[in-house]
């Protein structure tokens, strides 16, 4: 995987300090947060792939900031490691029981707070929990929310792909393809706070295909407010010339000349109101047909 992120929530400046160096010492990408909502907060925008939450915060403890990510079907997948002064089996028991996947007691040996960074993260991606690159969920979570929802009424799903992508990472490079992948889950989750609710699920299915779960009000607004932030606010990832000219140039595998144009998003948008599906796949497969649709409409 890329650069995993981390989020440290800990109200001691001199040990957040010394974990931030520490980590990206080992090739972390580091966000720190004083006050736990100040780290609720920072999920939103950015997803981590892990937290490492202190419990004793000046504003909310811990275990709260543990118990709303794991409440939020979009956090509820980040593993959690609660450093802390506490070293009382039933403050380990509450964390455990919130969903915590470590506690580590201070004074802590550092080695070992990296090992069970390094374990944790190994499993998440191991488990198809989340996609290496944007921190968002990823297959098997996508599949149990599905599974969660096809009998209920009431919800949409979108497919959501970009269009010349590939074109786009063989001209500028996979840094720069990865800044856009970056890019559109962090437009997702604005979108999604904008318009949805803390119950709407995002996810990544791979490569440049994501998908949210929403309700039937809300998904078509998503849906029109993504295409159109997405075509406007991709455009800072060309270069001028290429933001003018409207394409890319770019050698395709026969080494001739072609022209893609610039990025947009393809939308499919399938729920109960308007399809009947028999399992998930179905669901899955119907949501790409539209998507394709909407794909070929683009002028």
């Amino acid at each position: 995987m890329g650069k995993a992120r981390l989020l440290i929530v800990e109200d001691d400046p001199d040990i957040s300090n010394m974990l931030r160096i520490y980590f990206t010492a080992q090739g972390y990408d580091v966000d720190t947060a004083l006050r736990g909502m100040d780290g609720v907060e920072k999920t939103r925008h950015v997803m981590p792939h892990l937290i490492i939450l202190d419990i004793m915060l000046p504003d909310v403890d811990g275990y709260e900031v543990c118990r709303i990510m794991r409440t939020n079907t979009r956090t509820s997948h980040i593993p959690v490691i609660f450093l802390t002064q506490k070293d009382e089996r039933s403050d380990k028991l509450k964390g455990l029981e919130l969903g915590a996947d470590n506690y580590i007691t201070k004074p802590f040996d550092i080695e070992e707070l990296k090992l069970y960074v390094q374990n944790a993260l190994a499993r998440s991606e191991r488990e198809s929990l989340t996609d290496p690159q944007s921190g968002l969920p990823a297959g098997r979570l996508i599949e149990d929310q599905l599974r969660r929802v096809i009998r209920d009424k009431g919800w949409s799903f979108l497919d959501i792909r970009i269009n010349a992508f590939e074109p786009f990472k063989d001209v500028y490079g996979f840094i720069a393809a990865n800044d856009v992948l970056r890019f559109t889950a962090m437009l997702l989750g604005e979108v999604v706070d904008e318009l949805g609710s803390d119950a709407d699920f995002i996810g990544h299915a791979g490569g440049d295909n994501f998908v949210i779960i929403s309700s039937d009000q809300t998904a078509p607004m998503i849906k029109q407010r993504l295409k159109s932030r997405f075509s406007e606010e991709v455009q800072t990832h060309y270069n001028f010339m290429d933001r003018e000219q409207g394409f890319v140039q770019f050698t395709d595998k026969n080494s001739e000349a072609q022209q893609a144009p610039l990025m947009t998003l393809g939308v499919g948008l399938v729920s109960p109101s308007t399809h009947m599906f028999s399992d998930i796949r179905e669901i899955t497969e119907l949501a790409a047909e539209e998507r394709r649709l909407d794909s070929s409409n683009i002028a």
